[in-house]
């Protein structure tokens, strides 16, 4: 019996140890039916025990015997399975398996973005600039969220479970209009022109009512205005107004780093010489861009900063000069005559210079923004509007009150501090991500 006993041991290691020893489900109880057997066969005085090593192959067929039907149909193989259940062979001998990733199906394998798919230029060269337009538009609407939410938003709550459009309702929208910062006048403006859509009765569907607002917003925005052409002029001559704190600086170092690389021979005039540090500002944005910098010491006459940059942009055939102001309170009258002088000094060195004046602003002012260019327009003629952070604020709607008051064109606006945050403006994509 203690023969058997440790006959028994020894074989229960063994099958341990090999990996063979399965006792999930019910073939624990068969080990144990085996095991009695054994016993069994060991009392009989007529049969002889068997051999201390007991053969692998006849436990299986113990295995088959007691296993279901379905067991008993499926092959060898079923029970070398079995053993990798505990760990597979190159588990036990240290080796570490493939990842998931390598091992998955070629079907089921994660692919790439799309736009990173095919690198920065895709599949063909010429699909460049609609991946990058398309990647602009994401950022541009992604910065945009604070105005969307303030407006689309808004609208869509208004609209929701509405079957007609009634008074009660413009009403509402009315209200949603002006508080996100598109002023009394362009509100009556779309609201006039949508209840004439829907005196005609091209406009009945509640759902609908956000796409022809998109729609009117886009007219206006589309101020009728000359093309943006620097190559029209040789030099020409770009000057730069605002308000203090507005980023007009900044703004200039973004302009001579895009347009340097498009080719173009950009100088800088470093011609607000009150601010301090303004003209240390400049001359490192002209190191970052690789642009020359005309600049005199703080405190100079920024009307001779300017005469002497005219001359040596031409003498140096330049194609694009770049004109830093101080900042003028639009408040201020002795300020804003101060910058007339200079504006003065241009047209006498070029009689069709400056060839544009753009007004930097700060959308993050609301209507205060609305009531600066319209002082500045009044006072020394702009050209264009360049929008600054508009992605930290929900005032973006002012963009849309400036446009039909002042008949400006809006060239860039600005959505981030980054070097390639400033981007011309395009009324239909701004107004895709504002509504």
């Amino acid at each position: 019996m203690i023969k058997f006993v440790i006959q028994a041991m020894d074989y229960g290691h063994k099958l341990c140890s090999s990996g063979v020893g399965d006792y999930q489900g019910g073939r624990r109880k068969s080990m144990f039916n085996w095991f009695k057997r054994k016993n069994k066969a060991a009392r009989e005085p007529e049969e002889t025990v068997q051999s201390e090593e007991t053969p692998r192959e006849e436990f299986e067929t113990v295995l088959r015997e007691e296993a279901s039907e379905a067991d008993r149909e499926a092959p060898a193989e079923t029970f070398e399975a079995a053993e990798n259940d505990f760990g597979s062979t190159a588990d036990r001998e240290g080796e570490i398996p493939g990842t998931a990733e390598e091992d998955a199906p070629e079907g089921f394998r994660e692919e790439p973005p799309e736009d990173e798919a095919d690198g920065p230029e895709g599949e063909d060269g010429e699909d460049a600039p609609v991946q990058e337009k398309r990647r602009f538009f994401k950022k541009l609407r992604e910065r945009l969220h604070k105005t969307r939410e303030k407006l689309a938003n808004r609208v869509d709550r208004l609209v929701l479970g509405k079957k007609v459009i009634d008074t009660d309702m413009l009403d509402e929208l009315e209200e949603v209009l002006i508080t996100s910062d598109l002023g009394v006048r362009t509100t009556q403006l779309l609201l006039q022109r949508v209840t004439d859509k829907i005196r005609r009765q091209e406009l009945k569907d509640p759902q609908k009512l956000r796409e022809a607002l998109r729609e009117e917003i886009r007219t206006i925005l589309e101020v009728p205005a000359d093309p943006w052409d620097l190559a029209a002029h040789h030099p020409c001559v770009v000057m730069v107004i605002g308000v203090n704190g507005v980023g007009k600086t900044t703004t200039i170092g973004k302009l001579s780093h895009q347009w340097k690389q498009e080719g173009r021979k950009v100088m800088l005039v470093a011609g607000d010489t009150f601010r301090a540090a303004a003209v240390e500002q400049l001359a490192l944005w002209g190191e970052r861009a690789d642009v020359p910098v005309v600049r005199q010491k703080s405190g100079s006459d920024p009307s001779a900063v300017v005469f002497d940059a005219i001359d040596a942009a031409v003498s140096r055939d330049m194609d694009v000069v770049l004109i830093d102001t101080a900042g003028r309170m639009h408040t201020k009258v002795n300020l804003m005559e101060e910058l007339k002088k200079v504006h003065r000094v241009v047209t006498r060195k070029m009689p069709d210079a400056p060839h544009e004046v753009l007004l930097v602003l700060d959308a993050s002012t609301g209507q205060n923004a609305l009531s600066q260019a319209t002082l500045f327009k009044e006072g020394i003629g702009i050209t264009g509007l360049i929008l600054t952070k508009l992605d930290g604020t929900a005032k973006g709607g002012i963009v849309v009150a400036i446009c039909d008051e002042l008949k400006v064109p809006v060239r860039f606006i600005g959505i981030g501090e980054g070097i390639e945050d400033l981007r011309p403006f395009d009324p239909e994509e701004f107004t895709r991500a504002l509504l």
